[in-house]
């Protein structure tokens, strides 16, 4: 039987998930998980690691929200069944003492009742957030200030990875020495090889001098592998090698030189998928991924806009009240929001508040043809409502965005003072036709 020692009684009080093992062969093993997120699989990596040979390593994931549990499969061999549903690469949502069946294994998955963990501050480094879900986070970053174990950083676009990982960074002991960061989607494996190890001048045509790769530059201090999903598996092998020898040798070099680094590795998706699906090493994952931190996307959150929305509009040098470019009306417009863009929307739309003076676009226009929409979902479940009606104006200001700017994603793009990769995002998700 394993057991989860519950966080100290004080502070914000969250609920847990229990899952307890009725059939297979870890029949009675049980788990508390009081965070946002519970793992079971085969592999050590798991919260509950299950030793039932048919278990795919990573076989799936619990997420808590409100009442309900979500359960998702992480690309599992044989699926996750839910009564009669068979769940492959997907997921659903469950109440509490529902039954799952994973290969010969059933879980009995139940409210873990409440417990409480503490209540940090409203910021760390730069992230702002009194959510519970930004609180959860801020307190495992915390604890991570005396250890130096590799950091997994699982989210959305435009959810802060980067700013996470500068406040793993500045609040550990390597916070002294050099951050740096590394685009793993953003290099061939040729100038990949030389960006993470270096080069010597003449080692292959075009290295006209001596490179210093990221290893040493940060060397002492961290390194934020951005995408580290995206590397080949020659650049994974290569990757692990260092990280299991702790020296690296620049291309054309003879010499190995020692590193003391600590990583820190981002992704947009979650890898233990990857894992079960053998395009990405099972043994690079245990060595990257000793600490899971999952980033909540900001529609998870989104209590935290107006402070958010503040410390933004002081970075940006103004010192007004708040209340002045965002009334109390707005603020509850923009918390209905579903932010497909995360923070970084929401930050591009306060800059454009600011540059323009003009009110965030955010509502549809009432329309008799939208009235009618409205009418038609209206008697629909909230989230499904919701989702319908963003994607109907979502797909008309793309429209009007688009022929506006003559098709053009650049000009689009500086029009709406939205960051291209999210917009290219927005024209893919709604099949519309543009120029690059």
């Amino acid at each position: 039987m394993s057991t989860v020692a519950s966080p100290r009684l004080a502070g914000l009080p969250v609920r847990a998930i229990a899952v307890t093992v009725t059939q297979g062969p870890d029949r009675g093993k049980t788990h508390l998980n009081a965070e946002v997120t519970m793992s079971i699989g085969s592999a050590p990596g798991n919260d509950l690691v299950l030793s039932d040979p048919t278990v795919s390593r990573y076989h799936l994931e619990l997420e808590r929200r409100a009442d309900r549990i979500v359960v998702t499969d992480m690309g599992s061999t044989n699926g996750t069944m839910i009564g009669g549903a068979l769940l492959e690469g997907s997921k659903a949502s469950v109440a509490s003492g529902a039954l799952l069946n994973i290969g010969a294994t059933t879980l009995h998955v139940t409210d873990g009742g409440v417990v409480m963990v503490d209540v940090r501050r409203s910021g760390l480094g730069d992230l702002r957030g009194r959510s519970e879900p930004m609180q959860r986070l801020m307190g495992r970053i915390e604890q991570l200030a005396d250890k130096r174990a590799p950091v997994m950083l699982f989210g959305e676009s435009g959810t802060g990875k980067e700013l996470v990982a500068r406040a793993i960074h500045d609040i550990g002991a390597e916070r002294q020495g050099p951050f740096v960061t590394v685009d793993c989607a953003g290099l061939s494996p040729t100038l990949f090889a030389s960006e993470l190890f270096g080069h010597e001048r003449g080692s292959f045509t075009g290295a006209d001098r001596r490179h210093v790769g990221a290893f040493e530059r940060a060397n002492g201090g961290s390194l934020l592998l951005d995408e580290v999903g995206e590397l080949p598996p020659a650049l994974q092998a290569a990757l692990l090698g260092v990280l299991e020898r702790r020296v690296i040798r620049r291309i054309g070099g003879t010499v190995d030189i020692p590193v003391d680094v600590r990583i820190i590795s981002a992704t947009l998706r979650d890898l233990r998928a990857d894992v079960n699906a053998g395009t990405f090493r099972l043994d690079l994952f245990y060595r990257l991924a000793v600490v899971l931190l999952h980033i909540p996307p900001l529609r998870e959150r989104t209590s935290d806009i107006p402070l958010l929305i503040e410390h933004f509009l002081r970075q940006a040098g103004y010192e007004g009240a708040v209340e002045d470019v965002f009334p109390a009306e707005q603020l509850q417009q923009l918390e209905t929001h579903r932010w497909p863009g995360n923070v970084r929307e929401l930050r591009n739309m306060v800059d454009a508040v600011l540059a323009t003076g003009e009110a965030p676009l955010i509502a549809i226009d009432s329309t008799t043809d939208d009235n009618d929409h409205l009418a038609a979902v209206i008697g629909k479940p909230y989230r499904e409502a919701r989702g319908e009606v963003l994607a109907r104006f979502e797909r008309r200001y793309l429209t009007h965005l688009l022929d506006r700017a003559g098709g053009n994603v650049r000009q689009a793009a500086r029009d709406a003072r939205m960051d291209r990769t999210y917009l290219i995002e927005l024209i893919r998700r709604h099949e519309l036709v543009a120029k690059r």
